[in-house]
């Protein structure tokens, strides 16, 4: 059975437009018109507003810079959440460049990885960042010039303006040098094969993949957000319309080098003719200070920010209900009593979830437009445009209610995997995504979505290396902090198996240092917070696939057996 989008129609997407022409100077049937003297971003730190033209300005400027001091192809950013980011997005798009965001708590062989994969020529780092970038230049074999600083005033203070460019070195070169560069203009239907981005994703197995991303389908995305959410339409009193010209809206934990924060939080929110509050980085205490601050309306929150706005003793200090209409919470689900507590919070906003993954670049399901809350439990519905199958393990389709593999269908689906045939062929069919994803879609089109953020094939690779493991497994445990937690059980090799079987005491240190070398290798977000767990074997189906569900129940077992002690 197929499932299509109970949504409404899907609006015209252009396909001639690259995403800086789209966003500075399209109009759109679904695009409201921008109050006069409505900021696009404001610097939370400073406070400095920044409208269109100011952006523009320094987008044009930059790209000159650019396109005279370097020739760009390929750009690697990393960086959190800062007002230039989008700057060097939309200056690398209009030279006909690709930027791959990276995020500023990467190992460098994290980051290295990344620059290989997306063969880039140019890295745009934060300050902080700037020892690693400069590491993973000089193994790469790029020009230590080729290192470029955003600036950040509280981290420049240590590096004069002789020693490396800066993004404001650039943009006044640029304006003070004649344009040397024609802007890069796309045939009819080009934007669908013009790459934008190549992205990070786990996907579902291996290493991180590059997602290719086209102009195209981050537009379709906007639009099909847009349309969705009847964005430019009086579908009912103006009050109570979930997204209008001059509401505010903050980011989340996830910034702009990632999917979700680059396409919901950034042109998403430009495109309803809102205004972005751009954190450079998160801190709890202080969003709540800038929601009373700049009188945000709309949060983008994940799981882990739920809770805390939930159960965090210092919200009590703050009136958040006069200001919040809007909460969307997404990239894992949330519990029925977060839910509960959120609506009990926040009785007059519009909150509920949505669910996308990079492959499909972001969105394919939001709370309807018909309710202010969304089900507990429920992504929400399809998004315009949008079509959905649910695969059993024997490849027959589920019907309603039934349990399988998300597949997908949506004018945003990426291109594939950059320089990965075998992965682009396992994943993306005939215009399809896999997602991995276990889901059920109900009568009334909602979708409940168990899934992993972090693919465990990449943890089992990592454990793999290390020297005491002969076999490993990582599966979700549930957490109500941040969803599902990672947990390795792990098969030792037959010498400290020998050794643990002589001291048991020795089981506590094993685990201490395989979780170590995990977090020495791997960001933050994949360590194995759900700890580690030694089995004599790992169970495998006769094609020897690994039975993660046989593991997920036994760590269920686990969890209650310790409960009742």
């Amino acid at each position: 059975m197929e499932i299509s989008s109970i949504s409404g129609p899907l609006p015209p997407i252009p396909d001639s437009l690259t995403i800086p022409q789209f966003i500075f100077d399209c109009e759109h049937v679904t695009r409201p018109v921008r109050r006069a003297g409505t900021p696009w971003l404001i610097d939370d730190t400073t406070g400095r507003a920044i409208g269109r033209d100011e952006l523009r300005k320094r987008t044009l400027g930059l790209a000159n810079a650019l396109h005279l001091k370097y020739g760009i192809s390929h750009i690697t950013k990393i960086s959190n959440s800062l007002t230039d980011y989008p700057v060097a997005m939309w200056a690398t798009h209009m030279l006909g460049g690709v930027i791959s965001g990276a995020n500023p708590d990467f190992l460098a062989n994290e980051l290295l990885y990344q620059v290989r994969a997306t063969r880039a020529s140019m890295i745009i780092a934060h300050p902080e960042s700037l020892r690693i970038a400069l590491e993973v230049a000089e193994t790469a074999g790029l020009p230590q010039d080729c290192v470029v600083l955003f600036n950040v005033e509280s981290s420049m203070s240590t590096y004069s303006k002789s020693e490396r460019d800066t993004i404001d070195d650039l943009v006044e070169y640029g304006l003070n040098m004649k344009t040397s560069f024609s802007e890069k203009r796309l045939d009819p239907g080009e934007a669908k094969t013009r790459l934008a981005f190549l992205s990070f994703s786990s996907g579902t197995t291996g290493q991180p993949k590059a997602v290719a991303i086209p102009h195209y389908a981050l537009i379709a995305n906007v639009i099909q957000m847009a349309a969705h959410n009847k964005i430019n339409q009086n579908y009912c009193a103006w009050e109570d319309q979930r997204y209008r010209p001059g509401d505010i809206a903050i980011g989340g934990r996830y910034p702009l080098p990632y999917i979700y924060g680059l396409v919901v939080n950034l042109h998403f929110i430009l495109h309803c003719a809102m205004t972005l509050v751009v954190v450079p980085k998160f801190n709890f205490t202080g969003m709540l200070d800038s929601i009373i601050r700049h009188r945000i309306t709309h949060l983008f929150l994940v799981p882990p920010q739920v809770v805390l706005l939930c159960k965090h003793e210092a919200v009590k200090r703050y009136d958040l209900r006069q200001y919040i209409r809007l909460i969307m919470c997404g990239a894992a689900p949330l519990s029925h009593e977060l839910n509960q507590q959120l609506f009990s919070m926040f009785p007059d906003a519009h909150i509920g979830q949505g669910y996308g993954m990079t492959e499909t670049c972001t969105v394919t399901t939001m709370w309807p437009i018909t309710s202010k809350r969304g089900k507990s439990g429920s992504s929400g519905v399809l998004i315009p445009g949008t079509v959905a199958r649910v695969v059993k393990p024997d490849g027959s389709f589920a019907g309603y209610d039934e349990s399988g593999e998300l597949v997908v269908k949506s004018p945003s689906v990426a291109l594939g995997y950059a320089n990965n045939e075998q992965a682009t062929r396992e994943t993306f069919i005939d215009g399809w995504v896999k997602t991995g994803d276990e889901v059920r879609i109900d009568k009334a089109g909602e979708v409940r979505v168990k899934g992993l953020q972090v693919a465990p094939a990449e943890l089992e690779g990592c454990l793999l290396d290390h020297p005491d493991i002969s076999n490993a497994c990582v599966v979700g445990i549930p957490d109500d902090y941040c969803g599902e937690l990672p947990l390795a059980f792990v098969v030792l090799n037959k010498e400290v198996s020998g050794r643990l079987e002589r001291d048991p005491g020795l089981s506590a240190h094993l685990k201490a240092s395989i979780m170590k070398y995990v977090a020495d290798n791997k960001v933050g977000y994949k360590h194995l917070a759900g700890g580690v767990e030694f089995v004599s074997s790992i169970p495998t189906s006769p094609s020897g696939k690994l039975l993660r569900r046989v593991l997920r129940d036994q760590s269920s077992e686990m969890r209650k057996a310790k409960a009742k002690l």
